[in-house]
């Protein structure tokens, strides 16, 4: 049985923003006129509210949005702290009330024109569209091969993950719903939602170059959020240190044989050099794996403590 068709939806845009002040202006700007083209095509049902989540930013970001809230179609979210780039995005999503949500980041190297697509796609019974960069000329050697690794590493520790995908995508009411379900505090919203289950579609898009600011993702966010991917959505790492162990006390076994059978035969091992060898990889391994579970185990704490994932100080329509 075919699904009814669907209404034509009200829109707001979700966009976590640290100490953004110098794009602000332009991203409001860009995001009106767009509402306004949509509205006009007839995509949308009403404008789109703009939904800026103040992630304890430092310099004059909140004002701004303070102040584009009293004139404009704005709603501005301010944390208690800097809770992180995905908790401030949960609390957008979970803040915002139109028929879809399209998140994005607010240095507008999403491309905008990608929109209408994802809402075309949601019209057809996508109820998750995720925009998806066509190619990665403008990255760095570095990024865009490191880039590559991570993806192959998720897919090999069976992490379901779209490539080139980041958090630029429309979601539909049910699927805001079903993610509000989730309760866990170590988020990762790109593995969480590709899981829900629904219907879903992918746009492809060119990613421009910051428009002003610097990036908020320097590399050692960047590993803490694969490290994150990882291990909220597979234990095969803890599976991989034990298949290591298990295949170190097999050599060792064999070796243990192997010096047995040079003393019967008269043969004087000199073993200072394999002994420390061996000690220093042993020791390295049962670091590694220590590490490995040690992860895991703070996680455990983490979710244990059920704390909440972010604290909203106030909003603009307090």
């Amino acid at each position: 049985m075919n699904a009814p068709p669907k209404t034509i939806p009200t829109l707001a845009f979700v966009v976590p923003c640290f100490n953004e002040e110098l794009v602000l202006d332009e991203l409001i700007k860009q995001l009106t006129l767009l509402s306004a083209k949509l509205l006009q095509s007839g995509l949308i049902s009403q404008e789109a509210q703009i939904v800026l989540v103040d992630d304890g930013s430092v310099d004059n970001t909140w004002n701004m949005v303070e102040t584009a809230s009293v004139t404009g179609n704005v709603m501005g979210i301010k944390l208690a702290r800097n809770h992180g780039h995905q908790p401030a995005l949960l609390a957008g999503l979970m803040t915002a009330k139109a028929d879809i949500l399209v998140s994005l980041d607010a240095d507008l190297q999403d491309d905008l024109e990608a929109i209408p697509k994802m809402i075309e796609a949601y019209m057809g019974g996508a109820e998750i569209v995720f925009g998806v960069r066509s190619s990665r000329k403008s990255d760095t050697w570095f990024k865009r091969n490191s880039a590559r690794t991570y993806y192959k590493m998720m897919h090999y520790l069976g992490v379901d993950l779209i490539a080139d995908h980041a958090d630029f995508r429309l979601m539909g009411r049910k699927a805001i719903n079903a993610l509000r379900e989730y309760g866990e505090v170590n988020i990762f919203l790109r593995g969480l939602i590709k899981n829900l289950g629904f219907p879903t579609s992918t746009v492809e898009y060119d990613r421009a170059a910051r428009v002003a600011g610097e990036t908020k993702y320097p590399f050692r966010k960047m590993v803490r959020l694969a490290l994150e991917g990882v291990t909220s959505f597979s234990v095969r790492p803890l599976r991989l240190v034990a298949w290591a162990g298990l295949t170190i006390a097999l050599f060792s076994f064999i070796y243990v044989g192997y010096a047995v059978i040079m003393r019967f035969m008269g043969h004087s091992v000199s073993g200072w050099a394999s002994i420390v060898a061996s000690i220093y990889m042993l020791g390295g391994i049962q670091l590694i794996a220590l590490g490995v579970i040690g992860e895991y185990l703070g996680k455990i704490y983490l979710e244990t403590k059920k704390r909440p994932q972010f604290i909203i100080e106030k909003t603009t329509a307090d």
